[in-house]
């Protein structure tokens, strides 16, 4: 009597998946060659990777909240003006209130954290969309930013700012060891903790369960109006990590400045895997997607070209990545 042998498990290889993670890359190195080979030379240099990735911190920082709230399926449009507000608490802080650099610091960041956290409470409790709740919050956040600074830019005393004008500044000669400013390393560190938070905790996995599916999600006991305020709260945080990043490239409160900002943050989520319908998300895509971007800017300013066409390449992008990510739930369906 012959034994039945075993059956053989079936084991598929996720490409979805992989091309979700791999795919930003891919295209990050497509268009870093491509620029590579057609603007100067010193589009190559060492330096011009440094200002690359200064230049993409700003956004970055703000992205790495704006993954979380595309992810849980909602989105922020405030995120621009609290840039700005959070710039101008700053300057009122040293200049008029005799604040540290610490103390100012963190106090340009809880006042953006406080206006994330009213998004999330507005969104929650009204039952309002996203999209709704955080364009009339827009108006209303420059509107406070103008309010503070009395409709006119906050100049600091130089002495007054310390460090913080170091954040993002060039690495001096002196400095040669750190490779890349203290800002950099900053947003390097958070991103690493926050891909932590999405991959290893309960915040992370309830995100992920809301944007996939609200209803199911809290049938299965997810709490989720903590989850969402809690998630535009930090939006509202790391926002406000822009605005300090933005004050120390500035070193002014200004209420007019990061208008339109909230759209690079969107497209730098989109173009690194993010699905605007939710559920889907990463924070290492969303770092390559602020690269992309930044990479097109830099070899077009090389090159010479008009910001024109900058803004018509990274449209395209756009809409080339939204259209990738429809296909992909086409074909999943």
């Amino acid at each position: 009597m012959s034994e039945k042998m075993p059956l053989q498990e079936k084991t598929t290889f996720d490409w979805r998946s992989l091309l979700n993670t791999v795919g930003p890359v891919l295209a990050l190195l497509v268009v870093y060659g491509l620029f590579a080979m057609i603007a100067p030379a010193s589009f190559r240099t060492a330096r011009n990777l440094e200002t690359i990735a200064r230049q993409t911190t700003i956004v970055g920082m703000a992205a790495l909240g704006m993954t979380l709230v595309i992810i849980s399926g909602g989105i922020d449009l405030s995120v621009g003006s609290v840039v700005a507000l959070s710039t101008v608490v700053i300057a009122w802080l040293l200049q008029r209130a005799g604040a540290g650099p610490i103390t100012a610091a963190l106090g340009g960041v809880a006042a953006a954290g406080f206006f994330g956290l009213v998004n999330g409470l507005l969104i929650t409790r009204l039952r309002v969309v996203p999209f709704i709740v955080t364009l009339g919050m827009m108006l209303v956040v420059r509107g406070t930013a103008k309010g503070i600074g009395r409709n006119q830019k906050i100049d600091v005393d130089p002495e007054l700012l310390r460090w913080l004008e170091d954040l993002l500044a060039s690495v001096g000669a002196e400095q040669g060891w750190m490779l890349l400013p203290p800002g950099v390393w900053l947003l390097i560190i958070l991103a690493v903790a926050m891909a932590a938070v999405l991959r290893y905790t309960r915040l992370g996995r309830h995100t992920f369960a809301i944007g996939s599916n609200e209803q199911t999600a809290r049938l299965c006991g997810v709490a989720v109006e903590r989850v969402k305020v809690l998630v535009f709260a930090l939006g509202g945080a790391f926002a406000g990590l822009a605005g300090l990043m933005q004050f120390s490239r500035l070193t002014v409160g200004d209420p007019t400045v990061a208008v339109g900002l909230e759209l690079d943050v969107i497209a730098a989520v989109v173009i690194g895997g993010g699905s605007l319908g939710g559920g889907e998300g990463s924070i290492l895509g969303t770092m390559v997607g602020a690269l992309i971007m930044t990479v097109i800017a830099s070899g077009c300013t090389q090159m010479g070209l008009p910001n024109w066409v900058q803004e018509i390449i990274t449209g395209a992008i756009i809409i080339v990545a939204v259209a990738l990510d429809r296909l992909r739930h086409r074909r999943g369906a």
